[in-house]
């Protein structure tokens, strides 16, 4: 069993490390696609991802697993792959235009830093005509954001960036865990169910 490893934006595959390093341990063999928001085109970006897994799986059984805009580009390269994953992984996947898009979109400073892909994550157009995945796929969605008083979010459950309705995808299973949305990939807990699914599905 391969494993694609698609990291978040604004970060790069040694996020990915401490997962991969438990699946190598499972038997499940990663690989690490790496891209830079700030410089890549989406639809660049998606063709290479494209390129990527059908030069490092060929015929072989293999799951995705996406953090954050990892997610998003996982949808968006789903449909133009002929071998198909046996299963996705999605860590705190921004489902709609989210409100942290939305809210930085405008900033220079934000354009400059996520590029092309950063105001698509802000734009409900784009984020509703992503992809549905037709394979078995589950999301883990952080909930161990500030709440309150002092929180953008309120009392809504969230990893920091995302409030967690922001990553449900119907009818798609969703389980919380008690994760920030950076470093949500970390968490063994994840790592083992991953593994666990992922054989189920050979």
């Amino acid at each position: 069993m391969q494993a694609i490893l698609i990291h978040g934006m604004g970060r790069t595959p040694a996020s990915m490390l401490i997962l991969a390093m438990r699946l190598r341990s499972a038997g499940i063999r990663p690989h690490f696609f790496a891209y830079s928001a700030a410089f890549e085109r989406w639809e660049t970006c998606v063709n290479r991802l494209e390129s990527y897994i059908h030069q490092h799986t060929r015929n072989d059984e293999f799951i995705i697993i996406g953090h954050s805009l990892g997610t998003v580009l996982t949808r968006g390269v789903l449909p133009k792959l002929t071998h198909k994953p046996v299963a996705c992984f999605f860590l705190a996947p921004p489902t709609k235009a989210c409100f942290a898009a939305r809210k930085l979109a405008p900033s220079r400073l934000y354009k400059m830093l996520t590029g092309e892909m950063g105001q698509l994550l802000a734009n409900p157009i784009f984020m509703d005509s992503l992809h549905l995945p037709d394979m078995p796929t589950k999301i883990y969605a952080g909930n161990a954001g500030l709440r309150g008083r002092y929180s953008p979010f309120g009392e809504q459950a969230n990893d920091g960036v995302l409030s967690v309705t922001e990553t449900l995808l119907p009818p798609i299973p969703t389980e919380t865990v008690p994760a920030v949305h950076t470093f949500i990939m970390n968490k063994k807990a994840i790592a083992d169910d991953i593994v666990k699914l992922a054989n189920v599905e050979k």
